[in-house]
């Protein structure tokens, strides 16, 4: 737990972004019991609590429900996976992955030794999650076949499914080895290259890989392979309120919290999926595409953050209810040069300073 200006702040790791109901309602409840009453979604597809007012009791609940296996990993536990793999499209399904490579994470002690912003990746084919430029990940080029992805770029190394997990984490293992103050693959002089030579993996031709699902973030009503609906809906700022919370998990569906901060309900029949839409949407749960609150994000800003210098938060709420968010392009608004919580792509920079805003 990290000291901030209005509080302990707590992140939880979601590998694959992967939530169950009870998992859900566990984190709906710590927040309004140890929290100021929400969750926080991250561009990491995790959660994190703000105003934190007794750290080893949240310890304790998060251990009792499952999500912290291992209190020597958990930091390195970022592992994000296209969020409608199994379900809706893709070349495989790696939901299988997300487990294993968890597993296999925690259970190799130097990893712990990972740096806490290092980015595991699993991408069923489709592009969306390579795009967030992982420092290792997979994507599917066949249901059997992935391209080695380092430093967000393809190798042109080419591996079978089944060894995807070894692969991951003996590259995440030489990274150990051979880093001195980097906290990413990318910042390590040849980083990439010099992976591949320890591995004894000679770099093939890199090819231009799927991106048709970069910067698409699953939103609105989704038709499932198996003929179920998905819904996927964004919230403002991904901010979550502890009582919408409940009412996910009430529904009691697999859910997915994605790196765009919001959340796909999973597994549901039509008449379900309706209802959920018609409940959920007065809620503040937004499953429209074209609201500019699914092209917009934000830091904490002020008063949680004491190096901001504006409340970011409020500023943006004002200016997407003025109008003033340009349609089809995506923002950040910081409070400081910072640019924390800043997704990946191309993005506006909207940052504020002692005199006020500047965009570029």
């Amino acid at each position: 737990m990290h000291q901030a200006a209005d509080g302990g702040l707590a992140r939880v790791r979601l590998p694959g972004g992967r939530l169950t109901p009870d998992a859900m309602v566990q984190l709906a409840h710590a927040a309004s019991e140890l929290g100021d009453g929400k969750l926080e979604l991250t561009s990491r597809a995790n959660v994190q609590f703000r105003g934190i007012t007794d750290g080893d009791a949240l310890a304790e609940r998060l251990a009792s429900a499952g999500l912290l296996p291992s209190a020597t990993h958990e930091r390195v536990r970022n592992i994000l996976a296209s969020p409608l793999s199994g379900r809706v499209g893709g070349l495989a399904d790696v939901r299988a992955l997300v487990q294993r490579l968890d597993e296999a994470l925690c259970s190799r002690d130097t990893l712990a030794e990972l740096p806490g912003r290092t980015q595991f990746a699993l991408d069923d084919g489709r592009g969306d999650v390579t795009a967030l430029q992982p420092d290792f990940g997979v994507q599917a080029i066949t249901p059997e076949e992935f391209a080695l992805i380092l430093a967000g770029a393809d190798t042109g190394v080419r591996i079978d499914a089944e060894d995807v997990v070894d692969v991951l984490l003996d590259a995440a293992q030489v990274f150990v080895d051979l880093r001195d103050t980097q906290w990413r693959l990318s910042e390590l002089s040849d980083g990439p290259a010099r992976v591949l030579d320890q591995l004894g993996l000679g770099a093939g031709e890199p090819e231009e890989l799927d991106s048709s699902g970069a910067d698409e973030a699953p939103i609105g009503w989704m038709t499932q392979d198996d003929g179920r609906v998905a819904l996927g809906g964004v919230l403002a700022m991904g901010v979550l309120d502890a009582r919408l919370g409940e009412f996910l998990a009430a529904i009691e569906r697999p859910l997915v919290v994605t790196p765009w901060r919001g959340i796909v309900v999973c597994d549901l029949d039509e008449g379900a999926a309706d209802t959920v839409v018609r409940v959920l949407a007065p809620m503040g749960l937004i499953f429209d595409a074209s609201s500019p609150w699914a092209q917009v994000s934000a830091c904490t800003g002020s008063p949680g953050c004491e190096k901001s210098h504006a409340d970011v938060r409020g500023d943006l709420t004002q200016a997407v209810e003025r109008g003033d968010v340009e349609a089809g392009r995506r923002q950040h608004w910081s409070g400081c040069e910072r640019r924390c919580g800043k997704p990946k792509g191309d993005v506006v920079d909207v940052v504020a300073g002692p005199t006020g805003y500047r965009v570029s």
